[in-house]
């Protein structure tokens, strides 16, 4: 399986699966108002419709409430993928 390559170290990019296009809007709008970040971009999630919307994010030019949280935060577990991730 190929692996596409990480981002940078201070970059994040984000996956939003949702039913409708505007519910995957509204959570990329959220985290505009934390991140910078590049513009979106939408595909259809499934047969059963839906839609995924990539971003990348900047965690280095992050806004309040999300510099505070990023300079506190440390992982306790190591990061586990969903069911459905490879």
């Amino acid at each position: 399986m190929e692996h596409k390559p990480l981002p940078s170290e201070s970059h994040a990019e984000v996956r939003i699966v949702a039913a409708t296009p505007e519910v995957a809007r509204r959570v990329a709008d959220v985290l505009r108002r934390c991140f910078a970040s590049t513009e979106q971009r939408s595909y259809p999630a499934g047969r059963e419709g839906g839609t995924r919307l990539h971003l990348t994010v900047d965690t280095a030019n992050a806004a309040e409430p999300a510099r505070s949280w990023l300079s506190t935060s440390t992982s306790t577990q190591q990061a586990q993928a969903h069911a459905d991730e490879v």
